[in-house]
């Protein structure tokens, strides 16, 4: 081993790989006990590194380093002697001027021996080595640094006691001053040596002996390991115990180092660095204590200080940072719920309630302040979901009041906060909104009195914005609010408008702005709202947008006036904005996009205008209007708002000169030298002196017209750091920095607020208006033509390269990123054909790659991204030549450019254009691509062969399968980069060491691996070489330190379980990733957790087994640790979905414990009602404090865990889980079924349904559902008779009741009225008497309905139009679902009955309410069932639109149940009435002409319904499509319809939707949709003949009723032969087909009975020659014969009294008798069961024919005994079909005692057969058991022989018993003991023949010839012997003989 590292000659030199692999080695040898050798073995890598004539080679001197760090880190303790050698080489070689990484690799080795060996170190060595360790802090060599900080973390353990002060603000200056050249890892590394010292300070420092369990237990929870414990003297005793600085003192250092005036920008953000550690290091506990402390540093120190408030610019800068920290770190990740709510109090009372200032010894807190306390209290509500009632308190009253403070950025903050308090407490928001308005009511009265106060106008615009904030919840809450409210303040804006123009420019420029905000606000509200005010908006908007004239340009205007012009269009077209954002499409059409199109013209072209006199106006009064936006602001917020006004509209009703000169404004905005609005002097001396360093640095906030755009598209992932480190990074290079104050409309956007948990931040807007014209320009270019995109371009082009710009550098680098994101983002956009053809086009292509190029190889990275992407997109649009000649020009850049950060722009071209072009199109080029990108790999500068890296990786993608050949080079490749000293962390030349932290090359290696994984696929299993190579380097990056290699080694290792899962050790994977679960490092922890889901999809019990129930809980605390890791969830989820059916229990067992915990909600709303409620309480809120806690959102989750529980087990199928008698008849455990645990579930839902959180209640009820639902069925195990949940009643009812309580919304409400339904509906409890509160609940419910107006349920309060509606829907469809189960559990008729009037008006009115919702009319008349306003039904309608589609399917097959029970109250409910009148006659409604009231509404519903259904809508879709056809079954009866179906238009469209549906539907409905039919035949009936429909043969087939018939055949035939293209029907079941073709020939009978005799006849016959077709099939297994029958036997039934004049009955049934027979012949010498199944079938049919014909029938002789030879060859046969013969003989001669001559004739020919066939059973009978079938035709025939004899005259029976006796005879064996089946059957037989007639009996016995007769005799003493002796003992007694 010692060799490999020294490297003689034949050795490789020891990269890092191999020093690793050795450092491995010897530790395991140690391990296993060879640890005399490791003294000698450190002894020679000493040796080999003291050795200085010969030096030993580099990299073995770096091996030997590592290797002695490695096994002292391990075994330090046990070779201390060594480490004071170990110590002076160490620093003598970082001292030394050797390679970078040989002296960090030193350091490294000097900090892991310290950790174990630090004793031995004497005082001397400890002085040399904390002297030079901070020297090297400040080493050119970043690495050094970071090696030295890992020393100097370990020289001051932070338990030791022995720190000064001096000590830790010497080090902490040190490392400030390293922070300005450090990249990201060593500022990591600063950060986490800073954050150690300073958390050290709280350490106590001299401990008296009392108080060791405090010390002990502080350190410990700082997570510190304590070194050295050192025990002071007993004199030290009374001293008492304090840290060396308090928190205040502490974080004091880190914040006088930020203000220090000339402190850089780097260095102050990486003090934040600082900070971001130093709290993760002090850990949650210090923070919960501390939060006010930390808090009131971060506002007193940092934000109020002067220097941090200079620029507008210095002042964001600080927010941002300060809101990381306290927003993203502390708020996030560390707070828990209860730490949430009471910083939410902390924050109000220190900040919010300080302002107004009112006691005189107060000050108001500073606005900067305030505005970050906003901030940090809106994301803090809106992490708390929902808050409880101390912290709505502390909030309500202090932001209505700061609505009016004096500062912009904070009124406009408080809206911000308020708005989403609103939104998560929407209880509140009805009271707020109305408060808001008030007071804005008020200010508006007052501004124009001359004694307002000075600040009324701030005051109004406050609550303006509130309002608007407010207004904008509306749409996510709608259920909350009443709508005149949002009616109120469009009119109020409208007067205010109007009024504006009599009052001075400074008091209507007030209104103008307040008015067009809430309009704004307004237009979020959505079509419904605003298509009524639409005419009058675009009135207002003409107004305000009119045409320029000449005289706007003259000269005269004052700054004042030209600033309220421009505000008064900039508010406008604001309101133009909103309206496009949320009512485009359905209100925008054409001619509104032409209107709003001019109107926009108008205001660019008086912004331009603006511009052009600005030079002439007073430039003092200009740059005077300091306070608030400037009025180049105002210009450039309204040029902004007009170009995202263009991007909205589209551009499809925007002339082509328009579109011109917008793209001239655009460009000359964000590209030339005039659309920078800085002061040119000051950017002229800024070029020349040269200070202008980088565009990224400017602190302006304006950085010369720069966008604020990004292009980067995987910005985020970026090197896998974490989120909170990237952000604080990036704050280096933000020139511009957004913020919610720079544009009010923001405030009311609809918002997706709960994802992000952020404001919107608008940038600037001088800014906003350039990233506004680049998109726009991104929009229209793609649209127009050559010759004007060429134009265009060339423009660009031009501008860049102006002279002009040769002045301004600083303008010129903004335009350049400018026009390169401008490309991008147009190429991005062009996607459609003709935008390829235009940009694809050489004019266009040329001078654009040109530019393009010279961009690709600038310095700066951004650049260098966004060109190499607009190449690869442009490369896809232009054609192949394009596409060569760019590889060439790149070749040959990469050949000629010898600057790094030109090849990287190369590389990443290359990249670019295989992923966008694609890997066929591209594929010539691969060969091409792969050489350079591998040469460009081996560049030792970082920035190339980090990007090259990367480019390859996208190349391997982009090719896919094409790249296979390259595999085994680009692995090679990989091993050796793996191997080379330039490419790895710490190795290199100074310079690029210093370079390549933030560029690892180690990431993007193994990026390549994972891309080449996916190349290889599942051929990975055939190579054994590729595979072990792949894993091996996989292998060694896993191990790495580096979170981000490790993260990107786990996606290899997830790709590789893809396709070779069998060749990774899954268990090992496991352990690690739980290990990393744990880990503080974030990204690891995602990183796993994706992992963790992919294992657990790919098999769920195997995890179990691996990581058991354990591995679940640490997730499940995970979820309540910290709540922003995503991905936790679908990890359970998954696995709970495989897993559960197998132990339901134990997942129950998890839910249940965490949901036994308390929330904070539920706490301080607990404290809440305690201190209201005094003493009698304190029991109960004493035990809950301490109670663990647990997030709501995790109980929330696991109450989701609960019903996947419930719906996965009730649905698998699995009867014990759900029947516990069941499962202990298989000997299954009970107690890990799911029905063991009901009492659990029913618990658990109960404390979730009284919990504090609306979220947690509904889902509680959901999972209350479930189990009502799931055990309705199941009985009690104990009490067979009674239901399981019969003994549950009680707690269902406890846990239903809170949802009435007065804290309930509507959406709880409306579910726990549907859980009572469900409850009572399900048959647990089947006396009304016993029903109790659950039924009260929903009668009150009921009750409340009938009334209109708002409804009150229980205790809630009051509640809004929306809710009303919705809670009625809910009632209704509630009790529509008893109605509905009334069919199936008799009970519930009588729960009803009582309501039944009541409730018919009401559902009816409820499908009207839905008709007219769905069509756009008004309301049709307002009956009394409380119909909505029309206002109302407008607005309404999409919020309500959801609950009716939900609820008319139940409510329509209420109506439909109660019209076919004849309910009266239903008729009058149709007929618009509210009870049903004194019975009018039946005949007048059966006879009507005119239909009901809602007739047309219901039929209206139920047509759409059934012409939209499609067939694979699901069970849903189907379920609505049979509720709809058993509605129309009854709507088509007369006494709904009267005579509308006599009208033939509408009469032929039902018809079409009856073939249509006839063609496409299901089975299942089928059967409905004939039974429809029959019953709108049988309703035509009685029209047709008053209709001068006369029944003439003539127009017989043209009549609507000939229709209906064809329907019906038409669905037979397709049922019965399958569409005839050979297609099976559908996937119906058997029983459903034969349940379709039983209706469908009922149905046809019906409608043919209603026509004159000769046709019915001719309908006869189509119908039997249908059946026929039955009968012929042989295509389908199945038999649908046998149980059809019953379908024929209608068929043929006829009254016997109809004349049948042409004999056409005879004829059809005589055809229909010789078909069955011909099909059996057919038959004849075919096998198997489809000949068995077609024999039969026909057999049965003839003998029903047969025993249906009416005698007045005449049948052919020749048939008849044809029929009777073919059953009598079947019997003889023996084959299957005997049995069926057997049946169909003994059911003629059955048919025939009745008298019938032809039947007669029949038995004469059958009796033959008969006895031929018992004869050949008797034969074949001495076998002991003999085919069951033999036995029961044996016992079918005898049937038939009784009832023969039975029928005979007793003259002729003796002659009978002739017959039947000698074959009976046959089957007797007495000699047999057991007797034989058959012989018993016999006897049986014989002696019943006896009994009946026993003269006969003896006659015919007496003529029997003598064997026979003796075998009789013993049979029958035998069998009556038998039946004697066992009904009594048997007495001695003399026997005589007989005979």
């Amino acid at each position: 081993m010692v060799k490999i590292v020294t490297a003689p000659e034949p050795f490789p030199l020891p990269g890092r790989p191999i020093r690793r692999l050795v450092a491995s080695c010897l530790k395991a040898f140690c391990m296993r006990g060879e640890t005399k050798s490791l003294f000698d073995t450190i002894q020679a890598f000493l040796k080999l590194l003291a050795e200085t004539k010969p030096q030993a080679k580099e990299s073995s001197r770096i091996a030997a380093t590592y290797c002695i760090g490695e096994l002292m880190g391990t075994f330090g303790s046990q070779v201390m002697s060594q480490m004071a050698e170990v110590s002076t080489v160490t620093i003598k070689l970082y001292r030394s001027s050797s390679p970078v990484i040989l002296r960090a690799y030193a350091l490294h080795a000097l900090a892991k021996s310290l950790a174990t060996a630090k004793r031995a170190v004497t005082d001397s060595v400890a002085k040399d080595i904390i002297k030079y360790s901070k020297h090297a802090l400040s080493d050119k060599a970043l690495p050094v640094q970071r090696a030295a900080c890992e020393v100097l973390i370990l020289m001051y353990p932070s338990g030791d006691g022995t720190r000064s002060v001096a000590d830790v603000e010497n080090v902490l200056n040190i490392c400030v001053k390293s922070l300005e050249g450090a990249d990201q890892l060593t500022r990591r590394s600063l950060a986490k040596l800073a954050a150690h010292m300073l958390a050290s300070t709280q350490v106590e420092k001299v401990v008296p002996i009392v108080d060791t369990a405090k010390k002990g237990k502080k350190t410990r929870k700082e997570g510190e390991d304590e070194d050295e414990d050192p025990t002071p003297g007993a004199h030290v005793a009374a001293e008492e115990s304090k840290p060396i600085m308090t928190p205040s003192e502490m974080l004091l250092q880190l914040s006088t180092h930020f203000n220090k005036p000339q402190a850089s920008r780097r260095t102050r953000v990486g003090i934040f660095d600082f900070y971001s550690a130093l709290l993760s290091h002090l850990g949650t506990g210090f923070l919960e204590s501390n939060y006010a402390l930390i808090v009131n540093h971060f506002m007193s120190e940092v934000v109020a200080n002067p220097r941090n408030s200079g620029t507008r610019h210095e002042v964001l800068f600080v927010r941002s940072l300060i809101e990381i920290i306290l927003r993203d770190l502390v708020g996030v990740r560390m707070l828990g719920e209860q730490a949430q709510i009471s910083a939410i109090q902390e924050l109000s009372n220190t900040y919010l309630k300080r302002w107004p200032a009112l006691m005189p010894g107060q000050a108001a807190p500073n606005p900067l302040c305030l505005v970050i306390a906003l901030r940090e209290v809106s994301g803090l509500v809106q992490q708390l979901g929902n808050a409880p009632g101390p912290v709505q308190d502390a909030l309500l009253d202090p932001l209505l009041n700061l609505l009016s403070h004096p500062s912009h950025s904070v009124r406009i903050n408080t809206a911000w906060t308020l708005r989403c308090f609103c939104y998560s407490t929407p209880l509140r928001l009805p009271k707020v909104l109305l408060g808001v308005v008030e007071k804005l009511q008020r200010d508006l009265t007052s501004l124009t009195t001359p004694a307002a106060p000075s600040d009324i106008h701030l005051r109004a615009l406050g609550h303006a914005y509130g309002l608007a904030a407010l207004l904008a919840v509306i749409p996510d809450r709608p259920l909350y609010v009443s709508y005149d409210i949002s009616a109120k303040v469009f009119d109020m804006a409208v007067q205010i408008l109007k009024r504006a123009g009599e009052h001075d420019i400074k008091i209507s420029q007030i209104e103008i702005e307040i008015a067009w905000t809430c309009i704004a606000s307004l237009m979020t509200l959505g079509p419904n709202f605003v298509r009524p005010h639409l005419p009058q908006l675009l009135v207002l908007w003409r107004n305000a947008l009119p045409k320029p004239t000449t005289k706007d340009g003259a000269a005269g205007r004052s700054v004042a006036e030209w600033e309220f012009l421009l505000h008064v269009r900039e508010s406008t077209v604001g309101v133009i904005y909103c309206f496009l954002k949320y009512n485009s499409p359905s209100l925008v059409s054409a001619d509104v996009t032409r209107r709003i199109s001019s109107l926009l013209s108008n205001g660019l072209a008086f912004a331009n205008t603006f511009l052009t006199s600005r030079v002439a106006l007073n430039q003092e009064e200009l740059m005077a209007e300091s306070k608030g936006l400037t009025i180049d602001g105002r210009e450039a917020l309204l040029r902004g708002r007009i170009f995202q006004c263009f991007s909205l509209l589209g551009f499809g009703g925007v002339t082509e000169s328009v579109q011109s000169s917008l793209l001239q404004s655009v460009v000359t905005l964000f590209a030339s030298p005039d659309g920078y609005t800085g002061s040119s002097v000051q950017a002229a001396i800024a070029s020349s002196s040269g200070s202008f360093t980088s565009i990224w640095q400017s602190v302006d906030g304006y950085a010369y017209g720069l966008t604020s755009l990004q292009v980067d598209e995987n910005f985020g992932e970026w090197m896998n750091r974490d989120t909170i480190e990237t952000s604080i990074e990036d704050m280096c290079q933000k020139p511009i920095i957004t913020a919610l104050e720079h544009d009010v409309l923001y405030l009311c956007q609809l918002g997706n607020a709960d994802t992000s948990r952020r404001a919107p931040e608008p940038a600037p807007a001088a800014t906003a208006a350039v990233d506004a014209a680049i998109q726009l320009f991104a929009q229209l270019l793609p649209l127009q033509d050559v010759s004007q995109t060429t134009k265009v371009v060339t423009q660009l082009l031009n501008s860049v390269g102006s002279t002009k710009l040769d002045k301004n550098t600083g303008r010129k680098a903004a335009a350049l990123v400018n026009i390169t994101f401008a490309v991008v983002l147009t190429l991005r956009q062009g996607t459609s054909h003709s935008a390829r053809q235009v940009l694809g086009n050489s004019q266009v292509t040329t001078p654009l790659s040109g530019f393009l190029k010279d961009v690709l190889v600038d310095g700066d990275a951004v650049l260098r991204k966004a060109s190499s992407e607009a190449i690869g997109r442009l490369a896809s649009v232009a054609g192949t030549n394009f596409l060569t000649s760019q590889v060439k020009t790149l070749v040959d850049q990469v050949v000629s450019n010898r600057d790094p950060h030109g090849r990287a722009g190369c590389a990443l071209a290359f990249g670019s254009i295989h992923a966008h072009v694609g890997g066929l199109a591209a594929g010539p080029l691969l060969k091409t691509t792969v050489h350079v990108l591998m040469s460009l790999i081996n560049d030792p500068h970082p920035v190339v062969h980090f990007w090259a890296l990367s480019a390859l990786a996208r190349v391997v993608d982009a090719a896919s399968l094409a790249y296979a050949p390259f595999v085994s080079s680009t692995l090679g490749l990989l091993f050796k980069v793996y191997m080379m000293e330039s490419h790895e962390p710490d190795g290199g030349t100074l310079n690029h060491v210093n370079i390549s932290g933030d560029l690892p090359a180690y990431q993007v290696v193994c990026q390549n691996i994972d891309a080449v994984i996916t190349v290889l696929g599942p051929d990975i299993q055939e190579s054994t070489r590729t595979r072990t190579l792949v894993l091996d380097l996989v292998h060694q990056f896993i191990d790495e330190e580096d979170d981000g290699i490790c993260v990107e080694a786990i996606k290899c290792i997830q790709h590789f379980l893809m396709f070779a899962p069998d060749h990774v050790n899954v268990p090992d994977l496991v352990l690690r990733f739980r290990g990393y679960l744990s880990s503080s490092r974030r990204p690891l922890k995602l990183a796993s957790i994706n992992a963790l889901y992919q294992l657990v999809q790919r098999d769920a019990l195997s995890m179990s087994k691996l990581g058991g129930d354990q591995l679940v809980e640490e997730l499940f605390a995970m979820l309540d640790d910290d709540s922003s890791v995503d991905g936790v969830r679908n990890v359970i989820a998954s696995w709970l979905q495989q897993t559960v059916i197998y132990n339901p229990s134990a997942w129950i067992d998890l839910c249940q414990r965490i949901m036994s915990r308390t929330t904070a909600s539920q706490q301080a709303a607990d404290a809440a009602t305690a201190d209201d409620e005094g003493q009698s309480l304190s029991v109960g809120s004493s035990s809950s404090t301490g109670r663990p806690t647990s997030r709501w959102r995790t109980q929330l989750f696991a109450l989701q865990c609960l019903h996947s529980i419930c719906t996965v087990v009730g649905r698998s199928g699995r009867r014990e889980h759900l029947d516990m008698a069941f499962a202990r008849s298989q000997g299954i455990p009970v107690h890990g079924l799911l029905v063991s645990r009901v009492p659990d579930l029913i618990k658990i839902a109960f404390t979730a349904a009284a919990a504090h959180v609306t979220e947690i209640r509904l889902e509680g009820l959901t999972v209350l559902t479930d189990v009502i639902e799931i055990f309705a069925k199941v009985p009690d195990p104990d009490y067979e008779e009674n239901l399981l949940l019969e003994q549950h009643q009680a707690p269902i009812t406890a846990a239903l009741t809170p949802a009435f309580s007065s804290d309930s919304t509507p959406e709880i409400l409306a579910s726990a009225i549907g859980t009572c339904a469900i409850f009572v509906g399900c048959g647990v409890v089947k006396d009304v008497g016993r029903m109790g509160r659950i039924l009260k609940l929903l009668t009150s419910a009921l009750e409340q309905s009938k009334g209109s107006g708002m409804l009150t349920l229980g205790d809630a309060a009051e509640l809004s139009p929306n809710a009303s509606v919705m809670l009625r829907i809910a009632t209704l469809s509630a009790w529509a679902e008893l109605e509905v189960a009334s069919t199936q559990q008799a009970y519930l008729v009588e729960v009803v009955k009582p309501y039944r009037a009541a409730l018919a008006p009401l559902w009816v009115s409820c499908l009207r309410d839905y008709a007219s919702i769905r069509i756009d009319a008004e309301a049709l008349d307002d009956t009394p069932a409380g119909a909505l306003d029309s206002s109302y039904s407008s607005l309404g309608r999409e919020v309500l639109l959801p609950y009716y589609v939900k609820a008319w399917p139940v409510i329509l097959n209420a109506v439909a149940i109660a019209m076919q029970n004849d309910d009266p109250s239903i008729l009058a409910a149709m007929d618009g009435q509210e009870t049903p009148s004194a019975q009018p006659s039946n005949t007048q409604t059966d006879n009507r002409e005119e239909p009901t009231t809602f007739f047309f509404v219901v039929f209206g519903l139920v047509y759409e319904a059934l012409a939209t259904s499609t067939s694979d809508g699901g069970p849903d879709a189907e379920r609505t499509s049979i509720v709809s056809l058993q509605a129309l079954k009854c709507l088509v009866r007369r006494k709904y319809c009267g005579r509308v179906f006599n009208d033939p238009p509408l009469f032929e469209e039902l018809l079409n939707l009856f073939y249509r549906m006839a063609l496409t539907e299901p089975s299942g409905v089928q059967i409905h949709l004939v039974e429809a039919i029959a019953s709108l035949a049988d309703s035509l009936k009685s029209t047709n003949t008053t209709n001068g429909h006369t029944s003439n043969g003539d127009n017989v087939l043209s009549s609507p009723k000939a229709h209906c018939l064809r329907i019906c055949a038409y669905i037979l035939r397709r049922v019965i032969s399958g569409p005839r293209n050979g297609a099976i029907h559908d996937a119906a079941s058997p029983a459903d087909k034969v349940r379709l073709i039983i209706a469908a020939f009922e149905a046809f009978s019906t409608v043919a009975a209603s026509f004159g005799p000769s046709q019915r006849e001719d309908f006869r016959a189509i119908a039997i020659t249908l059946y026929c077709e039955l009968l012929k099939d042989e295509t389908s297994e199945i038999d649908l014969v046998g149980p059809t029958l019953q379908a024929l036997k209608g068929l043929l039934d006829r009254p016997a009294n109809l004349p049948d004049p042409d004999n056409k009955f005879g004829r059809v049934v005589h055809g229909l008798l010789s078909a069955c027979l011909v099909n059996i012949d057919e038959m004849s010498g075919r096998e198997g069961p489809m000949c068995n199944k077609k024999i039969k079938c026909n057999l049965l049919a003839a003998v029903l024919i047969l025993t249906v014909l009416p005698p007045t029938v005449q049948v052919g002789k020749s048939v008849i005994e044809h029929c009777c030879f073919l059953i009598s060859h079947k019997l003889v046969e023996g084959s299957e079909v005997s049995l069926t013969a057997a049946h169909c003989a003994k059911t003629l001669i059955m048919a025939s005692t009745s008298g019938n001559p032809v039947l007669r004739h029949c038995t004469r020919l059958l009796l033959p057969g008969l006895v031929e066939c018992l004869a050949k059973a008797a034969a074949s009978s001495d076998e002991a058991s003999p085919p069951e079938r033999v036995v029961a035709t044996v016992g079918e025939i005898n049937k038939a022989l009784t009832a023969l004899f039975m029928s005979l005259g007793e003259d002729l029976r003796p002659r009978a018993l002739g017959v039947i006796m000698p074959v009976l005879i046959l089957f007797l064996d007495p000699s047999r003991q057991p007797a034989t089946p058959l012989h018993t059957q016999s006897v049986t037989q014989l002696l019943s023949l006896a009994a009946a007639s026993p003269a006969a009996f003896k006659d015919a016995t007496g003529r029997l010839e003598p064997p026979m007769r003796e075998t009789l005799e013993a049979s029958v003493r035998q069998a009556l012997g038998a039946k004697a002796s066992t009904s009594e003992p048997a007495k001695p007694q003399i026997s005589l003989r007989s005979f």
